[in-house]
């Protein structure tokens, strides 16, 4: 009080400390990076390993198990999930949190060491998980030749636009890149009594370029440098090749053609490959927003220059305008919220200066935190502009107590001075508590793990930040300003009480007057806690909401091996289905090796004719139906885990017995309502014919195993042999037969050179069968099969529930488990994260609120709200449908510091009126007339802001409403019964009291009585 007692007498350091933070806020507002999602690095990686084309047994023995031991004896590497398929290894790790950064540097550089120890492994990648992307604006090439928009990308676009100082990267898919093929003719070779091995050399040879020393005694001492490098295709045919009848060019032996590369085309729009697809990222230091302007401005530079001609160039995705829609979205739902606020405060005090000082601490309080939220490093992105919104109602609170409290005194009658500094001392204590319990609730979230935790650590930070910036400014200017330009018309002072404060004046003492009447009130509270608890398994559920911004990126996982044709029949069915599905207005299809990646833009503005949510729904049904007859894993969406969303693991070694594990458990899944497109990885396999050696003819013949493979290996190889520089363009030379192998009755008849002359390749090998899985799963070097299912019209949580039922009435026989996976697995986790976070945020809560009211019983009769709020939620979730997920689960745990804040106001005057000589009884009924106003304003006003977010508007809609929903109709709920449920466990509490004094007076008695007898 004696800091606030200083600032009243030098105002003038309020109001430079006001300016201070207008000014240094402003500057901080201009300078916050504006994103969609904050960029967050997690505790984890993936790494890929190529490996030909390998089968996934030999990828899983000889690759797959020597990098997973490795991997486990690294310190801070927690998980290994592995999935072999043939030719390649697909892993994620996760590490020990906190030390992603070190532990990935081990990581990269312990399987980088490995690599020359591997055999048959091709190329390894790691990456670290992050939500940054490499690319986040594209555009299109289409509508012309391909020769000449492949020219103006390269010359034109590519170098104008890396030029521009926001741009780090510019990107084509699609290009029409050529390679020289050397496909020799297998007769002519005989003829010759050639070799391929020999053309191949003579070939590297021949196109080499080297220093073969310098001329000492010439002057300046000139190297020699020799160079034969090819410059054309016609140097290359006229080679010069030794054979036994003498010396021959190339072209005798093969036919030498420049083509297409068997991968150009990598990339589709609406099925056609005839365009080119442009990535463009941007540097580090530079926003979405920046970049995007930066290129439009570059295009249209481009297009006055009139350099596109022929063909036309379409920007196709810009994230920098879904980040403009969310931010606009969001900060017009804070505005309107902060209108919604003001309002109700003149309702309810009837007083505008009242409501120009409580106007003028919000700006300030907002200003202050984008201040200390660039001194975070923090964005403006979709979860820190929530965070706002939310605060936004919280922001006031603070102030409308205090600000309440002195016009209350003034209307008692005090001085100006004094009734700022009474007014505020009286609801010091209570502000400071409302504003801890309220952060303290947050504390735990730092235990929440994976990327959900990353991301509500940062919501958190930014709610927190929130409340105190209030908290100062309440302390600060709402004093300052209030003891001269605060006024009250003289008539008001000791006005009457309206109805309805002595209508709460005889229930609280109706309540007082017997104990059956107070337990009778909470007992009729118990019920009603009972009952809304039935409501839980009708309210949907899921992990993280959808982002609805009439765009959507899916997933299509591909099967093992997939050929160039049956890639390009997928595109062709995948084109085919989005066609069908109304309101989508154009998709691209990437192929990423493995998998599809699918960039789908749906209508907007006026042409909106369907929700986003039911053209999603469309979208995933068509989709699903592409692994009935062609090589597809699955479908799922790119913002979510990826795939199905049932997933279950089954754990063990035989692949015999997981099969019929998988089969029970697919019988049992097809019984549940909603499970639809079952499979498993397990049935995916390949017939593998291993080649067997005759090893008595090889032996007789003079012969070697290697020969033989050699024989077999260059009818089925391309090998590259090369590049040659051409105009300017560099081509790659690649060596291969004029024969392929296409069966094994081709195989078997092959002839080979033996020193005793031509022999059927018969002669020394034949054929077994084999079945061989195309793919295999390990989670931390054990083996295990999925089991992947879709939904259909039912949500994840009551999906998720019987799913359960099933897992734990399966038995499964010993050595093996059955475990959820996917989202499944990620929801369980959540609910028992959350779960163990609310606990913990409870029992922060009381440890505060104990110091703060140096009691135990008092936090514990203000906590008694705690469950009623639950029900208020479970309401709001129940009536609106709205789903119970992370963001509800936030705004759960939120509440709890919110609801609290009214509770305290009130026992907090409760006490002091105890102190003061009030009785319980007559103690609660004057502080509930004392904080009946305070409370309401407050609880409304925190509702009101929050009104807009809960109509999801805008992009982040989907994120803000249901948290904002969950706020909204718990404090509502639990603010109608604070003020009967708090004095009816006050009252209860006291009760108990009395009955422990009596017990104790009575024994007190006992005993003198005892010792009277004693000694008489």
């Amino acid at each position: 009080m004696r800091l606030l007692q200083l600032f009243m007498e030098r105002k003038i350091i309020v109001g430079l400390l006001f300016v201070f933070v207008l000014i240094t806020g402003t500057f901080a507002t201009l300078k916050l990076d504006k994103e969609l999602m904050p960029p967050v690095d997690f505790d984890g990686a993936f790494i890929d390993v190529m490996a030909g084309e390998m089968n996934a047994a030999e990828v899983e023995r000889i690759i797959t198990n020597p990098i997973e031991q490795k991997l486990s004896g690294i310190e801070g590497v927690e998980d290994v999930n592995s999935e072999t398929n043939i030719g390649r290894v697909s892993m994620q790790l996760s590490f020990e949190s906190g030390r992603g950064d070190e532990v990935y540097r081990e990581v990269e550089s312990a399987v980088n060491a490995m690599k020359p120890q591997l055999t048959g492994v091709k190329d390894i990648l790691t990456y670290k998980m992050s939500t940054n992307q490499p690319f986040e604006f594209y555009m299109d090439l289409s509508d012309g030749s391909m020769e000449e928009m492949t020219a103006f990308a390269e010359d034109v676009l590519k170098p104008r636009l890396e030029a521009l100082p926001e741009v780090r990267e510019v990107d084509f898919m699609g290009l029409e890149k050529k390679e020289v093929l050397v496909e020799l003719n297998r007769d002519k070779l005989l003829e010759y009594q050639l070799d391929p091995s020999q053309i191949l050399g003579l070939i590297q040879s021949e196109n080499s370029e080297a220093t073969l020393g310098t001329l000492s005694n010439e002057e300046n001492e000139p190297t020699l440098r020799w160079n034969t490098t090819f410059t054309n295709i016609d140097e290359l045919k006229n080679l010069r090749i030794p054979t036994n009848k003498g010396v021959e060019t190339l072209d005798t032996f093969a036919n030498i053609n420049l083509q297409p590369t068997e991968n150009t085309t990598s990339v589709w729009k609406e099925g056609s490959d005839e365009f080119l697809f442009i990535q463009i990222g941007r540097v580090s230091d530079a926003t979405q927003i920046e970049m995007a302007e930066a290129v439009r401005v570059e295009v249209s530079k481009i297009r006055d220059d009139q350099l596109v001609k022929g063909f036309e160039l379409n920007e196709v995705v810009a994230q920098a305008d879904y980040v403009e829609d969310a931010i606009n979205g969001v900060t017009d739902n804070i505005l309107i919220g902060a209108v919604v606020a003001l309002a109700i405060l003149l309702i309810f005090l009837r007083n505008i200066r009242a409501t120009i000082i409580i106007g003028l601490s919000i700006p300030t309080s907002v200003l202050l935190t984008f201040l200390s939220m660039w001194l975070l490093d923090y964005s403006f992105n979709m979860l820190s502009l929530i965070a706002l919104g939310l605060g936004i109602g919280m922001m006031v609170d603070s102030s409308i107590v205090i600000l309440e409290s002195i016009y209350r005194k003034k209307e008692q009658g005090y001085e100006n001075m004094q009734a700022v500094l009474e007014g505020t001392r009286e609801v010091a204590t209570a502000v400071f508590a409302s504003m801890l319990t309220t952060i303290v609730v947050f504390l735990p979230i730092g235990l929440m793990g994976g990327e959900v935790g990353k991301f509500m650590i940062i919501l958190s930070v930014v709610i927190a930040v929130t409340l105190i910036s209030s908290v100062l400014i309440a302390f600060t200017l709402i004093p300052t300003l209030s003891e001269n330009f605060l006024r009250l018309k003289k008539e008001k002072v000791g006005k009457k009480e309206n109805g309805l404060v002595r209508g709460y004046g005889k229930t609280v003492a109706w309540m007082g007057a017997k104990k059956r009447n107070r337990f009778g009130m909470l007992g009729l509270f118990f019920v009603v806690l009972v009952g809304s608890l039935f409501l839980v398994t009708k309210i949907p559920m899921t992990i993280m909401p959808d982002m609805y911004n009439r765009y959507s990126e899916i997933v299509v996982n591909l099967e093992p091996g997939v050929s160039i044709d049956d890639r390009q029949e997928i595109v062709k069915s995948i084109n085919e289905r989005l066609e069908t599905v109304k309101d989508v207005e154009s998709h691209f299809v990437i192929d990423n090796g493995n998998f599809f990646f699918a960039l789908i833009n749906m209508t907007k503005g006026d042409d909106i004719t369907r929700e986003q949510d039911k053209v999603n729904e469309d979208i995933m049904k068509s989709l699903r139906t592409l692994s009935d007859d062609l090589p597809v894993k699955d479908v799922g969406a790119m913002m979510g885990t990826g795939g199905s969303p049932v997933k279950l693991n089954v754990k063990g070694e035989s692949f015999e017995e997981l099969k019929t594990i998988t089969d029970d458990l697919t019988k049992k899944l097809n019984e549940i309502e909603g499970i639809v497109a079952i499979t498993t990885t397990n049935e995916r396999k390949s017939i593998e014919q291993q080649i067997v050696l005759k090893e008595d003819a090889i032996e007789k013949d003079g012969l070697t195993s290697q020969q033989i493979k050699q024989s077999i290996e260059q009818l089925s190889m391309t090998i590259p042999v090369g590049e040659m520089t051409s105009d300017g363009d560099t081509l790659p030379i690649k060596l291969g037969m004029n024969e392929k192998l296409t069966t094994q009755k081709d195989l078997l008849e092959l002839e080979i050179r033996t020193p005793g002359g031509m022999e059927k390749l018969s002669k020394y090998i034949k054929f077994e069968n084999a079945e061989v899985p195309n793919q295999i799963s390990h989670v931390d070097g054990e083996r295990y099969v999925t089991l992947s299912a879709d939904i259909e019209n039912r949500d994840l949580g009551s999906i998720n529930r019987d799913v359960q039922k099933v897992i734990d009435d399966y038995k499964a026989p010993a050595g093996y488990t059955v475990s959820t996976a996917g989202d499944l697995e990620q929801q369980q986790e959540l609910i028992q994260e959350m779960l163990m976070i609310l606990f913990i945020a409870i029992f922060l809560v009381y440890v505060v609120m104990a110091i703060q009211f140096n009691n135990l019983v008092h936090p514990l009769v203000v906590m008694s709200v705690i469950p009623m709020t639950v029900v208020g939620v479970i309401i709001g979730l129940f009536i609106t449908q709205s789903e119970l997920s992370t963001m509800s689960g936030m705004g759960v745990i939120m509440l709890i510091g919110i609801v609290l804040n009214n509770a305290i106001l009130l026992i907090d005057r409760t006490k002091q009126l105890r102190n003061e000589g009030y009785d319980a009884a007559g103690a609660l009924v004057e502080a509930g007339k004392n904080r009946m106003r305070p409370i309401f304003m407050t609880t409304l006003t925190t509702a009101g802001a929050m009104m807009p977010l809960a109509f999801a508007s805008g992009a982040s809609g989907n994120y803000q409403a249901p948290l904002a929903i969950v706020v909204i109709s718990g404090l509502l709920f639990a603010t109608m019964i604070t003020l009967v449920l708090i004095p009816g466990v006050y009252l209860l509490y006291a009760d108990i009291g009395r009955g422990f004094k009596k017990i104790f007076r009575r024994r007190k008695k006992g005993e003198k009585r005892s010792n009277n007898l004693k000694a008489s």
